[in-house]
């Protein structure tokens, strides 16, 4: 149990980075928000593979990184966008 907590906590770190990575531009989101935003992409997309069937495999699992790649682009363009809102 508390491994599982500090992977999601680990992957959930790298996913949002690399999502900010991708996303073009500047983003106007704090280093925890983004952690925060990581942790729910990969706890999500770990759910959504495993509903999918593809988390029984050997080594890495390229589908359900993937997964929550997407899923932490979305949700860090969705957090900017809404702070974005906000300001204005």
């Amino acid at each position: 149990m508390i491994g599982s907590i500090i992977a999601a906590i680990v992957i959930g770190a790298i996913i949002g980075a690399l999502a900010r990575l991708i996303l073009p531009g500047r983003q106007n989101l704090s280093i925890g928000l983004t952690l925060i935003v990581g942790i729910v992409a990969a706890l999500i997309g770990t759910a959504i593979a495993a509903a999918l069937g593809l988390t029984h495999t050997r080594g890495i699992n390229w589908w359900e990184h993937i997964i929550q790649l997407a899923l932490a682009v979305l949700g860090v363009l969705l957090v900017v966008q809404m702070r974005a809102r906000k300001t204005h």
